[in-house]
């Protein structure tokens, strides 16, 4: 069937956008739809956190959106009026080490742009409307702008279409979960006038009693105000007016002759929200990302970029299978992976301590906590590493085997490669790791101190004969505190194309490497030009 496109992308929000990027980035043909009139307008999400910024800028497009985006260095914390402490960020290695906010409408309008640099539109008011899968295809029904009706073949689809999802419908995908109880949020963009300083880059959270209260510097909208509180009108709908946003924040952060200004988008929203997680992540050649796989309650701001990981880690599996590099088996793991930590996020963020919902007493008790807890780095650290995403790895997913238990290292099979300065060779200028990896292939990470030609070489032979790419490369860390995220001169790290681990195993074990590859990689064509290097 000459007229059938490798994906079809259905939904263009952050996540479809995303994982329209990535497959064309891998040579796939990439048709993507969505049946809205056109790009977004609403503000929505507006913060993405590092590991996802890690994810868009081995994509390409990371730089764009930081140009746009202000980097979030510090929050200052207040309890009923008074400050409790403040947080700062950036402690961990990465080129992208802050939270960016900007606006969601303003990541669609850049990732579409970008996607249409590299060859592909999206198709507005196309709607899907019914799906069924063949043996080599699945068979789209498109409703398209003009009313026709549509038959669109294409090898495979990705179903972003959000939490009402057409295409989960129609396959009978089930969407478990339930709706939390006794919490809305009320939010908007607005320009306070108070006495605090105004400064981008740097935000504000409000602790009350039964209502917490954030409020950051987002470009050319003033602030993003998110107020989650109780529910005493579960029937009430309508948006909230200017006047209801202001006396939230007015009461939570103390400030009672609190005026807001409207920006010019004149945004307000009010919504409930239920924690659900899709049965199925892959029916066959259908598969879901997004809202459309998971939704949850938007404490602590990871939907959107849990999403983005998901496409970051769908896209390269699709491709390595559809271009005959990969087993199918390849693909059964983005459900183990990303079901993972979907639960996680929705566990983690029931425990966020500064967005749950207390009644005065323990509400009282958080103030105390956090006043003592705040000036100590320790605890500032294990925050920044929860809120920043690099922790959320797969250790127990197929795909990461650890063949070694005395390794002497931080990092093991499953997480997110540290991303430290480290050199090629002696006299070599450092640089980071991360920037040796590729979205398009494996890397094989060995010690310099160990890569003696005639180790090179075995390594080389086990990696030989596959049709995906398999970069070796020897580094060496650039001090103590870095060597602890690396594994001993005696082991060997396999890293995914999405940056993370998926073997650790001793240089002496080269039977285990051999049998990894074998595993999940197919053999190359013995006519193909592919080659390790």
């Amino acid at each position: 069937m000459d007229d059938v496109v490798d994906v079809l992308v259905i939904g263009a929000g952050p996540v479809g956008l995303t994982m329209a990027i990535a497959l064309r980035r891998l040579l796939l043909r990439v048709r993507i739809v969505d049946q809205a009139a056109g790009p977004n307008h609403e503000a929505r999400a507006d913060v993405i956190f590092p590991r996802a910024g890690e994810a868009l800028g081995a994509l390409g497009v990371g730089e764009t959106i930081r140009r746009h985006a202000y980097e979030m260095r510090s929050v200052n914390f207040y309890g009923n009026g008074r400050q409790l402490g403040c947080f700062t960020a950036g402690r961990f290695d990465s080129d992208y080490p802050y939270a960016m906010t900007i606006e969601q409408h303003d990541i669609e309008l850049l990732l579409t742009e970008e996607l249409s640099g590299l060859g592909v539109d999206v198709e507005w008011r196309t709607e899907a409307i019914d799906v069924r899968q063949r043996d080599d295809h699945v068979l789209t029904t498109l409703r398209l702008s003009n009313g026709v009706i549509q038959l669109a073949p294409a090898a495979w689809v990705v179903a972003c279409d959000g939490r009402r999802s057409t295409v989960r419908t129609r396959l009978g995908i089930g969407f478990d979960g339930k709706r939390r109880t006794n919490m809305q949020v009320v939010q908007g963009n607005a320009v306070p006038a108070w006495a605090l300083r105004d400064r981008p880059g740097h935000g504000y959270i409000f602790l009350g009693s039964r209502c917490t209260v954030l409020a950051f510097p987002t470009p050319g909208q003033g602030y993003r105000i998110f107020c989650i509180r109780d529910d005493p009108e579960p029937d009430r709908t309508e948006p909230p007016t200017l006047d209801e946003l202001r006396d939230l924040v007015g009461t939570a952060a103390g400030i009672p002759h609190l005026r807001l200004g409207p920006t010019e988008s004149g945004w307000l929203s009010r919504a409930r929200f239920s924690d659900r997680i899709a049965t199925e992540f892959r029916r066959g050649r259908v598969f879901l990302a997004g809202d459309a796989a998971h939704a949850w309650a938007p404490v602590g701001g990871h939907g959107m970029n849990i999403g983005m990981l998901g496409a970051h880690n769908l896209a390269w599996k699709l491709a390595a299978v559809h271009h005959r590099q990969a087993s199918d088996t390849l693909l059964d793991s983005y459900d183990v992976e990303q079901r993972a930590i979907a639960r996680a996020v929705i566990r983690d963020m029931k425990f966020n301590i500064t967005e749950i919902l207390l009644p005065e007493p323990l509400h009282r008790l958080r103030n105390v906590f956090l006043r003592a807890a705040l000036p100590w780095s320790g605890f500032q650290r294990r925050v920044e590493w929860l809120m920043s995403d690099f922790g959320r790895g797969h250790r127990d997913s197929p795909l990461s085997r650890q063949e070694s238990r005395r390794i002497g290292c931080l990092c093991r099979a499953g997480d997110r490669i540290p991303d430290i300065f480290v050199a090629r060779g002696a006299g070599e200028q450092p640089i980071r790791l991360h920037q040796l990896l590729g979205y398009d292939r494996w890397t094989l990470l060995l010690t310099v101190a160990r890569a003696e030609p005639a180790i090179v070489r075995r390594l080389q032979q086990a990696c030989a004969g596959y049709a995906a790419a398999i970069d070796i490369v020897p580094i060496a860390a650039m001090d103590r505190s870095s060597a602890r995220h690396l594994t001993s001169v005696h082991h060997v790290t396999l890293v995914r194309p999405d940056g993370h681990v998926g073997l650790v195993a001793p240089l002496d074990r080269l039977d285990a490497l051999r049998d990894y590859l074998a595993t999940f990689l197919v053999p190359r064509d013995p006519g193909s030009d592919r080659a390790v290097r």
